[in-house]
């Protein structure tokens, strides 16, 4: 899968094939992976302004030492109000789109990539801009409606993920695919297991697990889908010690892709409220994930992802050192302890009160004393999103 990337937009372990500058499209006499960033700051030195990448063969394992250094986060363009209105479309279009696709793998018909591949790059723009509108409107979800969000969320999820890391747009495009179509093989498990409002029993789960060996042919059967974007699906549920399915990958054998999307899978499922059970704060699946590492899960990839998605994400729900609760709604780029909350409720007196935006940056003498679960403490943040 042969795809133009920027310069700008490079990094380690891509495959080179052919480079580009103002007079045309140059033949690399020995194609080959970015080993170095000394080789990216020589090919920008020579005015080249497009690379020509084979992204079957490239290696973004090569990536992983790089992010234990921390990355400085890249800043937001546009503001939380205007890109919170183009969130508001993407989210209403995937939602559609994923809908009919999941719908078409019911009727037995196969699944078109070209609108999805339309979508994901909506949505890596989107992000790129601006990744506090797209969470904050994502945080608003459905029980009866899992599997849709949470292949929302995985993807939206994975995109500001690999952004944080530095990953290039054309690889935030293969995540978002990816991460929407991850637990595609789920539409061929039976419905009452899917759908049952309890926990499933040994071989109920048995049977789940299989979804993820389902998934292979229906991603096989859509044309033009990345090796990359395959990975996301296929991968999420390996893990580094071997305990993982369906493969039982061990270490090496599992690649970045993989590694960042258990994260990602997990971190999702434990926030979301499902028909048997309520969401549980991020504080609370952080810290389910750290005791995953390192031995399940990749420690330096889990950090990174706390760092990106921050202690108290945009859209979770928080209380105040004054007693009040509200919604994280924006992220501070300069500390992540003191994002902008939306105020709406007052644990004190027991009641909803009038919206305040709170700009902890500005207003110093307050600060978050812990992040909430809104079913455990009864109160209902969704007139407010």
């Amino acid at each position: 899968m042969i795809q133009a990337v920027a310069v700008k937009y490079l990094c380690k372990g891509l495959f080179v094939v052919e480079l580009e500058n103002a007079k045309g499209r140059l033949r690399v006499s020995k194609p080959g992976r970015i080993h170095s960033s000394d080789l990216i700051n020589k090919i920008k030195a020579n005015g080249i302004k497009t690379v020509w990448v084979d992204f079957e063969q490239s290696d973004l394992n090569r990536y992983v030492p790089d992010i234990n250094q921390r990355n400085p986060k890249p800043s937001k363009s546009i503001s939380m109000e205007v890109e919170r209105k183009r969130a508001e479309s993407i989210l209403v279009k995937s939602k559609d789109l994923l809908s009919k696709a999941i719908d078409s793998l019911y009727e037995g018909k196969n699944i078109d990539i070209a609108p999805i591949a339309d979508l994901s790059e909506s949505i890596v723009d989107s992000i790129r801009c601006n990744p506090d509108a797209i969470h904050c409107v994502a945080a608003l979800r459905n029980k009866d409606s899992y599997l849709l969000e949470h292949s929302l969320n995985v993807a939206f999820l994975m995109v500001s993920f690999g952004r944080h890391l530095g990953l290039n747009q054309q690889v935030l495009k293969q995540l978002a695919i990816g991460g929407l179509l991850h637990d595609i093989g789920k539409t061929q498990v039976k419905l009452e297991v899917l759908n049952k409002p309890a926990r499933l029993t040994p071989e109920e789960f048995e049977h789940m697990k299989l979804h993820q060996v389902l998934s292979e042919p229906i991603l096989d059967s859509i044309p033009g889908l990345s090796d990359m974007s395959r990975q996301v699906s296929l991968l999420h549920h390996e893990k580094l010690d071997g305990s993982g399915y369906p493969k039982g990958l061990y270490g090496d054998e599992i690649s970045l892709v993989g590694r960042m999307s258990a994260i990602v899978d997990i971190y999702d499922a434990l926030t979301a409220t499902r028909c048997y059970k309520e969401s549980m704060s991020p504080a609370a699946a952080f810290k389910i994930l750290k005791s995953m590492t390192p031995y399940q899960l990749d420690t330096d990839l889990l950090n990174e992802f706390i760092r990106d998605v921050g202690v108290y994400p945009v859209g979770s729900l928080v209380e105040l050192s004054d007693g009040r609760v509200g919604l994280v709604w924006e992220s501070n780029e300069a500390s992540f302890l003191q994002p902008i909350v939306k105020c709406f409720y007052s644990i004190k007196y027991g009641r909803y009160t009038e919206v305040d935006m709170v700009n902890l940056a500005e207003r110093k003498q307050l600060a978050i004393e812990r992040g909430l679960s809104p079913g455990k403490e009864n109160i209902d943040p969704t007139p407010y999103r």
